[in-house]
C-alpha cells in the first residue's frame, strides 16, 4: 500500500477544516457554486477556493461543473452521504445530551387521523415515555386534510395520516400500508354474502366519513356511483363503524380498525379481498422546522422503529 495514502488517511480528521464540508454540502444543495455563493452571501471565488481545498484534502475530484451547475462524482456522492450524516449528528447533539442528562421536558403535539392501528407507533410511544417521563404527549384527532393544514401552519410538528398529493414543505416517512374494506352490520341483508361487482351496490344506503374519506375511496365510490344514498355520516372512523354495526348503512372502514368487530360477528366484509383499496399512511413532519428537543427525540424514536421493522 502507498505510504503517502496511509499518512493522508491518518491525518485527515485532524487537518481538515469542517467548514469546508459544510460549504461542499451548500454547493450541492444549491446546485452550483454561484448559487451557493448567493445563498451564503459570499464571493464566488471564496466558495470555489473552499471546494478546491476540500478536494486537495480528500485527494479526489468531488464535483464537475456542467451547463446546469455541478454534478457529483462517485467520490462526491460518498462525501455528500458522509457530510449529511455528520451534520445530522451535530444537529442532534444537544437533543441527545439533554436526554442523557434526563433534563428533557416539554410537550410533543401529534395530530392524526382516527383509528390508526400501528404496533410500531404504540411501541415508540411506550419506549419514548419510559425514557422521557417528564415529557407530556398530546394527541389530537382530525380528518386527514386538517392534519396537513395544521402541519403547514406550524400548529403541530408531527402528523400521522394520508396524503394523496406531495407537498414539498412536508417530509414523508411511510408508516404502514392501510387497506379498506366495505362492511355491513349483522342486521343487513348482505351479511354473509360477498360481492364481486361494485355496481351491484349503487342503490344501497351508505355511511360516509365526510372530510375524513380517503381520496382513493372517493374515486372508487364515484366510479361505481356508490353512496348516492346517504344513510349516515361520521367524520371519525370509530363513529362510522358504530353506525355500520348498528345497521344504519354499509360503509368503507380500514381493515385493521374493523378487525375486532369482524371477529365478534358484528361486521361482515362485503368485497372480495382483491378489490380492497390500499394506500400509505405516513408519519409527517415539516421539512424546515425549528423543533424543540422533546419533539425531535420522539420523531427519532419513531423513525428508528419504522426503519428497523423494514430491515427485519
Amino acid at each position: 500500500m502507498d505510504e503517502r495514502v496511509v499518512s493522508t488517511d491518518r491525518k485527515f480528521a485532524s487537518r481538515v477544516d469542517w467548514n469546508l464540508m459544510r460549504t461542499f454540502v451548500d454547493i450541492v444543495r444549491a446546485g452550483g457554486i454561484g448559487a451557493a455563493a448567493r445563498q451564503l452571501n459570499k464571493q464566488q471565488p471564496s466558495i470555489s477556493a473552499a471546494l478546491k481545498r476540500l478536494e486537495e484534502h480528500v485527494g479526489a475530484t468531488l464535483l464537475r461543473r456542467t451547463a446546469a451547475g455541478v454534478e457529483m462524482t462517485a467520490a462526491g456522492k460518498a462525501m455528500m452521504a458522509l457530510c449529511e450524516e455528520m451534520l445530522e449528528s451535530a444537529r442532534m447533539m444537544p437533543h441527545q445530551v439533554a436526554q442523557a442528562t434526563r433534563r428533557v421536558e416539554g410537550i410533543v403535539r401529534i395530530q392524526m387521523v382516527s383509528a390508526i392501528v400501528s404496533p410500531e407507533l404504540d411501541e415508540a410511544l411506550a419506549s419514548f415515555h419510559r425514557r422521557n417521563p417528564a415529557i407530556h404527549i398530546e394527541i389530537r384527532v382530525s380528518p386527514w386534510r386538517q392534519v396537513l393544514d395544521a402541519l403547514e401552519r406550524g400548529e403541530v410538528e408531527i402528523g400521522i395520516g394520508y396524503d394523496g398529493g406531495d407537498r414539498g414543505e412536508l417530509v414523508y416517512e411511510p408508516l404502514f400500508v392501510e387497506r379498506q374494506q366495505l362492511y355491513c352490520g349483522r342486521s343487513h341483508p348482505l351479511f354473509g354474502y360477498r360481492v364481486g361487482r361494485l355496481n351491484e351496490l349503487k342503490d344501497e344506503g351508505f355511511v360516509l366519513t365526510g372530510d375524513d374519506e380517503i381520496e382513493a375511496i372517493t374515486r372508487l365510490r364515484r366510479r361505481y356511483r356508490l353512496g348516492t344514498r346517504v344513510n349516515g355520516l361520521a367524520e371519525d372512523v370509530n363513529e362510522a363503524r358504530r353506525l355500520i354495526v348498528t345497521g344504519v348503512g354499509i360503509g368503507f372502514l380500514p381493515v385493521l380498525a374493523a378487525e375486532d368487530a369482524v371477529k365478534a360477528g358484528k361486521l361482515w366484509p362485503i368485497l372480495l379481498t382483491e378489490f380492497e383499496p390500499a394506500y400509505d399512511i405516513f408519519l409527517l413532519a415539516r421539512a424546515q422546522p425549528s423543533r424543540d428537543t422533546a419533539t425531535q427525540l420522539f420523531i427519532d424514536e419513531v423513525y428508528r422503529r419504522i426503519r428497523a421493522q423494514r430491515r427485519s
